[in-house]
């Protein structure tokens, strides 16, 4: 994945360490895994919206 391996994943955290600080990483992780979470709920609703319309559609033409 993007030719990343340990030592470099380790370099980054370290980086992140030093620019945000110890007590910043909960934060910066909790904001990470909503934004995450709001994607997937974006999307889901988005298919689930394509599939209605589809739907619709199909009962026209019926």
């Amino acid at each position: 994945m993007f030719g990343l391996g340990m030592p470099e994943l380790i370099v980054i955290l370290f980086l992140v360490l030093i620019v945000f600080g110890a007590g910043k990483l909960p934060e910066i992780g909790g904001g990470l895994g909503k934004a995450i979470q709001n994607f997937k709920k974006a999307t889901r609703e988005a298919e689930l919206e394509e599939r209605t319309e589809e739907k619709k559609i199909e009962e026209k033409a019926s």
